[in-house]
This record gives C-alpha cells, sequence and structure tokens, in this order.
C-alpha cells in the first residue's frame, strides 16, 4: 500500500524483505546482534506477520517489522527497525501502525522488549507490565 502524499511504500509481502538488507542491519543491532544469519532467516520464515517500508523510487528497503503470534489473541512484536538515513520521516509510526492498528493486529494483545523508541510505542498504546505480568528474561549473557 503506497501512503499518499509519500515516496516509501508499505508492504506486508514476506516476498518483499531483502533479506540482505534485514541481516545487515540486524546483525549489528543491540537486540539481536547475538543471532546468526540462519537464525534471523528461520525468524522470518515463521513470521506470523511481516512489514517492510520500500523507498518509492528505487523500490529499495529501509524499513522493518515482524511479529509471532498465536494468530488468534496475542502477538509480539520484534526487529522494528528504520535505516539511519530514512528516520525522521515517520516511517516508524507506519510501520507499528500497520502491524498493530491494521488488519488482523488490532485485537491483540501485543508484546515488545525495547531499550529505546518508548515515545513511538506509546503512541501505539504499549506500556509498561501490569501487576499481571510475569516474564522469564533471556539466560543469554
Amino acid at each position: 500500500m503506497r501512503d499518499s502524499g509519500s515516496s516509501y511504500e508499505i508492504s506486508l509481502d514476506p516476498a518483499r524483505v531483502d533479506r540482505d538488507v534485514l541481516w545487515d542491519f540486524l546483525a549489528t543491532a543491540y537486540w539481536g546482534r547475538w543471532r546468526t544469519r540462519a537464525d534471523v532467516e528461520g525468524q522470518l520464515e515463521s513470521a506470523w506477520r511481516v512489514v517492510s517500508v520500500h523507498e518509492g523510487a528505487t523500490g529499495a528497503m529501509v524499513g522493518f517489522a515482524r511479529a509471532i503470534s498465536d494468530g488468534a489473541s496475542i502477538a509480539y512484536l520484534a526487529d522494528v527497525f528504520v535505516l539511519p538515513e530514512h528516520r525522521g520521516r515517520g516511517l516508524g509510526d507506519r510501520i507499528v501502525a500497520a502491524m498493530v492498528d491494521d488488519e488482523a493486529g488490532q485485537l491483540m494483545r501485543w508484546m515488545l522488549h525495547t531499550k529505546d523508541a518508548h515515545g513511538l510505542y506509546r503512541r501505539f498504546g504499549f506500556a509498561e507490565p501490569s501487576q499481571d505480568y510475569l516474564e522469564r528474561t533471556s539466560r543469554r549473557p
């Protein structure tokens, strides 16, 4: 779906994901440096939903997010990014909106982990866990 008045296109088609761009970004992201390319490829293949952003003139992928879900009630938002040279144009908002507010995502209970961009996620209703939420954190160093 092309955003009106924009030079970017939002896609929900997993076939449009540029796996090299995805790997290049995630290989250095603070939240995923421990993953191998095979891990990232597997996560992409098993994702419930993916959203990618493409520059209109070239079709190059400049942003991404994926979600895992049971398909009915709960979903986890992961690997949200916009390449640095394309930030500041509202693309993060467009990615998250396409994922959590459109179609099947609207009625899900969403979760995510992040050290940054809290303002972005709060605009979509994400907040700190309540007393009915427990978590076992990763044992990875």
